[in-house]
């Protein structure tokens, strides 16, 4: 469809005079202002599959020349070419959402419900799971009952009101435990009072003593509170991690004389294709049958997708820092140890921070 553009040739945006039919100051075309609803939908259509074209050029790159995008980047080659953060954002936010809907699928048979709902929510996903045999249903249900402290009578499930099974329901609940043996929050304070000052707990740790009561009264399974922030929050934290990772590149390879961004736009795509690998091989383990006959499948699978990643961060790396083998290895190792503990305290932290902000 045909564009109509203005004969004026000054921006509307920013006033610059135009030399073409896109201002060279602020880069908005210079189209008329009044346009029909075709136009208006051609200019949006076209936006899209020129964001389509794209995503589809940079995919080949991503996938199989491990740090090519990165060199192209610094080169300057960057217009055929989706940008790396905008491909991050796109990417993890596929990936993010193939991934806890994968985890929300999963039936963990184990885990012990802690209220009436949770209780009849993990029997009935047990009762509709075709992969379960019908005497494993059996004994499944049992002891999703036995460990939440109920007991058979007469056919029925009834809650243990005895002494043994309500030590063995709190056994089985996800509860915080707190750092005294006192019962409640007031007992705890007035043992603490009666303490000399100097043995006092401190303000941290009265806090998280206070928290842990209220947690336990209120009857709040932890695990829930704590997956649902990483629904939330791991994303964000996964971005903020970013940066640091880069300064991890940065550290390790402090010889390649290459600024900040770079390691950064490096980041960026390696992310991007770990993100784009795993949701892959999760799509590919969706249709894999469950039951313990494949479980050698998603283990052979699992090895194969650690392979794969490794190989890509080691061939990556090395066209992108070109260093030799063994130097490669050895900065790959000790790059990937600190971002591990760097993963590890963020995790702890946003748990923490979970816990805290619950009751």
């Amino acid at each position: 469809m045909k564009k109509h553009y203005r004969h004026e040739n000054n921006c509307l945006n920013c006033g610059t005079i135009l030399e073409g039919k896109f201002c060279h100051n602020c880069g908005q075309e210079n189209l008329e202002i009044k346009e029909s609803f075709g136009h208006m939908m051609n200019h949006a259509i076209s936006d899209y599959f020129h964001f389509d074209h794209q995503f589809f050029h940079t995919l080949k790159p991503l996938l199989f020349k491990p740090g090519f995008l990165t060199n192209e980047y610094m080169a300057g080659r960057r217009v055929q070419y989706l940008h790396p953060v905008k491909m991050y954002i796109f990417i993890s936010i596929v990936y993010f959402l193939v991934l806890f809907q994968q985890k929300s699928g999963i039936v963990q048979v184990n885990a012990t419900p802690t209220s009436t709902a949770q209780l009849a929510k993990a029997v009935k996903a047990v009762e509709q799971n075709k992969y379960i045999p019908a005497e494993a249903k059996k004994d499944a249900i049992k002891d999703i009952y036995t460990d939440a402290g109920y007991k058979s009578v007469n056919g029925h499930w009834v809650q243990d009101t005895s002494k043994k099974g309500r030590e063995k329901a709190r056994e089985n609940a996800h509860m915080v435990n707190a750092t005294t043996t006192d019962t409640t929050y007031a007992q705890y304070l007035a043992n603490q009072q009666k303490l000399p000052e100097a043995k006092r707990d401190g303000w941290f740790e009265r806090y998280y003593n206070k928290k842990a009561f209220a947690l336990n009264e209120q009857h709040i399974d932890v695990t829930d509170i704590v997956e649902d922030s990483m629904k939330h929050n791991f994303p964000k934290m996964m971005f903020l991690l970013l940066p640091l990772f880069a300064l991890f590149l940065m550290i390790s390879f402090y010889r390649s004389k290459k600024f900040y961004v770079e390691h950064l736009i490096y980041s960026f795509h390696l992310h991007c294709f770990i993100f784009l690998f795993l949701t892959v091989i999760m799509l590919i383990t969706f249709f894999i049958p469950g039951g313990p006959a494949w479980e050698p499948v998603r283990g052979w699978l699992a090895f194969a997708a650690t392979c794969g990643i490794t190989w890509y961060v080691f061939t990556s790396l090395r066209a992108v820092y070109h260093r030799s083998w063994w130097r490669t290895v050895f900065k790959m190792i000790g790059m990937g140890l600190m971002y591990m503990v760097a993963f590890t305290v963020a995790i702890v932290l946003l748990t923490m921070i979970t816990i805290f902000t619950a009751a």
